[in-house]
């Protein structure tokens, strides 16, 4: 392409719009650095719509509270950085509250990310403490981090504005929210800026239902600068269900009526997963999915242990592998779970979610071998309704030292969820790490009822709930067992 001089008075904005589509990624390459950074400033040339600042409420007041609620990947991190930096460029020496979910989530999303402050707003950044969690700009202003999960940190320090990422995941939203609130009292109009991918509760239904409160945001798909094929993969896969409606049309869901499984109960029931376990990547989806283990490679030879913990959990005094086998090239729910004491203070661990999709049978055999090897185990519980004894020699074929247990389902995939739900209301089990697929599909299983989640059939809970069965609740009643 041909280097051309931008105009004079002609923003650099401008410039790349007067281009071909085909030839603007082409233009930015070419740009000088002082036009670079031209460019960048102009963030209201090419921000998309929800990203920007709104004017006012819809009563015609100015507004307190600006919530970004929208889907994956639609630019809410970027918008929080730019609305950042655009109040340090008015040079007063400001002080800001950076909050996150956590404050590792804080530190690696919203300040060091590739759309955080240091990216965006590194020209008036003097300074980056990350021992201490604390950013000072060129103009005297600072911004301190805290977490959604420390409320007591919150009492005290005064700011003049706040950027809230993901409150919908913090574990004390309430405290958290009302202790920033009694310190967001600097300036003539301090102000609090939400980003968030929705999820049902009632923090922030009730920050949203207030009148000084302004809400914008979108889907996914609103996003005009993420790869198409990548936008086209997930609405294929997620577009109608429970969980594409959230995490990508950005909708504010109410829990499913008469769910066995909400979306509060699966919060309180979760354990974070410790710093490097078990951070790896699945199926080449481009998105770290920390709870799976990479089993395309991994060996199918079994380790000498069969009950083993991961490292720094446990101990476990039973670990198995439990699967669902698919009916032609559908899923395979395959779910590592472990069982922590005895009797009735027992305690279930879904530990990892390591389902595949179209696979042979033996390519879905082998994903069970190495998940089983993964996580240190011979135990295999397996339901036989869709292939009979068939399911044991495909699975001894792919590890003849597998322990398989055959499962056979006498009653629906609900009524054998039921005493599952159970034990998560009784604080009895426990989900290690964040499970995507899997949660959307227990928060589709209805009580007495079918099944509302993505897909056809909810497999990997399927699998879940007979693992969790033949660890905790034994054979008493449903599921009949037979060894193989």
């Amino acid at each position: 392409m041909p280097r051309r001089r931008i105009a004079p008075g002609t923003g650099v904005a401008e410039f790349l719009k007067s281009l071909d589509p085909e030839r603007r990624r082409d233009g930015i390459e070419l740009l000088a650095e002082q036009e670079r950074d031209a460019l960048d400033r102009e963030w209201s040339e090419w921000a998309h719509d929800g990203q920007l600042e709104p004017g006012s409420t819809d009563s015609g007041g100015e507004w307190s509270t600006w919530v970004i609620k929208a889907g994956r990947g639609f630019g809410k991190t970027l918008a929080g950085a730019q609305w950042i930096t655009g109040l340090v460029a008015t040079q007063a020496p400001l002080r800001f509250a950076l909050v996150g979910a956590t404050l590792e989530d804080a530190r690696r999303v919203m300040v060091e990310g590739k759309s955080g402050l240091l990216e965006v707003a590194g020209a008036w950044i003097a300074e980056w403490h990350a021992s201490l969690g604390r950013l000072s700009f060129t103009t005297g202003a600072s911004a301190q981090l805290f977490s959604g999960a420390t409320p007591h940190l919150l009492r005290g320090p005064e700011h003049h504005y706040a950027w809230c990422d993901e409150l919908a995941k913090w574990d004390k939203a309430q405290e958290c929210w009302d202790m920033l609130q009694l310190g967001l009292r600097l300036g003539p109009h301090p102000r609090a800026l939400v980003t968030t991918t929705p999820r049902s509760g009632s923090v922030l239904q009730a920050i949203m239902d207030e009148p000084d409160t302004v809400v914008t945001g979108g889907p996914t798909r609103a996003n005009p600068h993420l790869p198409s094929s990548w936008k086209a993969r997930v609405e294929r896969l997620y577009a109608g269900t429970r969980l594409g409606r959230q995490e990508l049309d950005g909708e504010l869901l109410p829990d499913a009526a008469g769910a066995l499984w909400t979306v509060e109960l699966i919060e309180r029931c979760r354990v974070p997963l410790r710093h490097g376990e078990g951070d790896h990547p699945r199926d080449g989806g481009g998105e770290s999915r920390p709870h799976v283990t990479p089993i395309e490679d991994a060996s199918p030879l079994r380790l000498p242990t069969a009950a083993t913990s991961p490292p720094g959990r446990g101990p476990f005094t039973r670990t198995l592998v439990a699967v669902d086998p698919p009916s032609g090239d559908g899923t395979c729910g395959i779910v590592a779970c472990a069982r922590e004491g005895s009797g009735d203070t027992s305690i279930a661990h879904v530990l990892a979610d390591h389902s595949v999709t179209a696979r042979t049978p033996e390519g879905w055999a082998a994903a069970v071998a190495a998940a089983a090897q993964a996580h240190g185990t011979v135990e295999v519980v397996a339901e036989t309704n869709q292939g009979g004894k068939m399911i044991a020699a495909i699975l001894h074929t792919a590890d003849p030292g597998l322990k398989v247990k055959a499962v056979h389902a006498h009653a629906g995939k609900t009524a054998r969820a039921e005493p599952v739900s159970h034990l998560f209301e009784a604080g009895r089990a426990r989900l290690h790490g964040k499970m995507p697929e899997l949660e959307a599909q227990l928060l589709g299983l209805i009580a007495g009822g079918g099944y509302e989640g993505p897909g056809h059939s909810p497999d990997r809970a399927d699998a879940m709930v007979w693992g969790i069965t033949e660890l905790m609740l034994g054979r008493r009643g449903e599921p009949k067992v037979w060894r193989v």
